[in-house]
């Protein structure tokens, strides 16, 4: 976000003024970058497991410098909680209130991430309560947060562990900078599927993938993030964005395809230029929608129907396509929504569809793992686009001072960010989970 606002509480003598007035100061989130490190400082790891050792090594091979249980007055980039092992509420009392005592020591743009186990019907009371009681903690503690730090959680079921690959990727991600705008959220390990990249930096090298909705915005910002990231692109949108879309094409060497997605042979279509062009189809990346807002009192059905063929039924009748096209170790993920999660007045016809691509994808998580392959969705909350752009100024920052500790919307990079991660072979045994990138706020479309 850069407005007029943010730019004067951050800078300067207005920058003191706000101190002293007490003004709301959204901070400075801090992104990725190819040439800054992993974490802002040094990472205290806090807790036992059976990988805990593992775990060190893995993070210190990524050039971080690992403290274990007190790091003293030391000013740390992120905390670790490794709280997989814990088998009743009693047990969280000295790791949590470490981590309190360790939060002061935190630098701008620090991360806590926590490993936890995933409660279930089956366990004993006490083991059910303080695996959930976790999830209660890190959200509430996402909230606390302050300097553009964030809490994330991995939640591990079993048969999984700290170190598998999933598990490690989500870890990577959770610590970086492609997590600016995720906060409070947890991801699942289901199983020990996956692959960590040879280069983080790269890890979609070799990749070919499909991006809908390209020709501007969040689609742009991803097509732009996945190239970035290694993969070959194809960039997908309507023939009236044609001129828009070449230019993101010639941007970052990717390919076009001028289609309509609600066409029954789009999915054919896409799989036809992928092969033909590039020799295969490894990603898929449903971004095209709309939005034909209006009360249901004033709703018509053109605005309806129209709403749920592009947001859904196509991407629907396209993984009908992908399934049958039997394509080795395809990743399918979907832009869904908050508004899909919480409901927004005046959307009901976009709140169903986002809810039903939230529906397909946990749906769809066993059809495609049976191909190899895995389907998942990002559900953004309030993104910064040429859209919010046109609100005033004053009532947009008003907006942003209801949200949580970010105290900001997010950028379709936040977006577009999470959706690699979710492409890459990392993230297999993440499927059929839905990631929100909303801040911990469930404002937004």
């Amino acid at each position: 976000m850069a407005d007029k606002y943010m730019e004067l509480v951050n800078t300067g003598f207005t920058k003191k003024l706000a101190k002293l007035l007490g003004l709301p100061r959204p901070p400075r989130l801090r992104r990725y970058g190819a040439d800054t490190p992993l974490l802002p400082g040094p990472v205290l790891v806090l807790g036992q497991s059976p990988k805990a050792q593992q775990l060190s090594d893995t993070l210190i091979s990524w050039d971080l410098d690992v403290r274990r249980h007190d790091a003293g007055d030391t000013k740390l980039g992120g905390i670790i909680l490794l709280l997989d092992e814990l088998t009743h509420p009693e047990q969280l009392s000295p790791l949590m209130l470490a981590a309190g005592k360790a939060l002061r020591n935190l630098v701008p743009g620090a991360r806590v991430v926590s490993f936890s186990r995933q409660a279930l019907d089956s366990d004993k009371p006490a083991v059910a309560a303080v695996r959930q009681g976790i999830d209660g903690a890190i959200r509430s503690l996402g909230r606390e947060m302050r300097g553009g730090a964030t809490a994330n959680g991995i939640v591990l079921q079993e048969g999984t562990e700290i170190t598998s690959p999933s598990a490690i990727g989500a870890l990577n991600f959770f610590l970086s900078g492609r997590s600016a705008y995720v906060d409070g959220q947890f991801l699942t390990v289901k199983t020990t599927d996956g692959e960590l990249p040879e280069d983080f930096h790269k890890p979609l090298a070799g990749k070919v993938a499909v991006v809908t909705g390209a020709a501007r915005g969040i689609g742009a910002a991803i097509s732009r993030t996945l190239a970035r990231d290694g993969a070959q692109v194809v960039v997908v949108d309507m023939p009236q964005a044609g001129e828009s879309l070449a230019a993101v094409a010639n941007e970052i060497g990717a390919t076009t395809l001028q289609l309509d997605v609600t066409a029954k042979d789009a999915g054919q279509q896409i799989i036809d230029h992928a092969i033909k062009r590039h020799g295969s189809l490894d990603i898929v990346v449903h971004n095209a929608g709309i939005t034909r807002d209006k009360l249901l009192a004033n709703m018509d059905e053109t605005r309806w129907d129209s709403v749920i063929a592009v947001n859904i039924a196509s991407q629907l009748r396209m993984n009908e396509i992908f399934l049958a096209a039997k394509l080795p170790g395809l990743r399918i993920v979907s832009l869904a929504s908050t508004s899909g999660i919480a409901g927004n007045r005046g959307q009901t016809n976009y709140a169903a569809s986002k809810g039903g691509v939230i529906g397909m994808v946990h749906s769809s998580a066993k059809l495609f793992a049976a191909a190899g392959g895995s389907i998942a969705a990002v559900a953004p909350g309030f993104i910064e686009t040429e859209m919010t752009a046109k609100i005033p100024l004053g009532t947009r920052t008003v907006a942003r001072m209801v949200l949580p500790s970010l105290m900001q919307g997010g950028l379709p990079e936040d977006v577009a960010e999470a959706i690699a991660f979710l492409s890459s072979d990392a993230a297999a045994g993440l499927n059929g989970q839905v990631l929100r990138v909303c801040g911990q706020s469930l404002v937004g479309a």
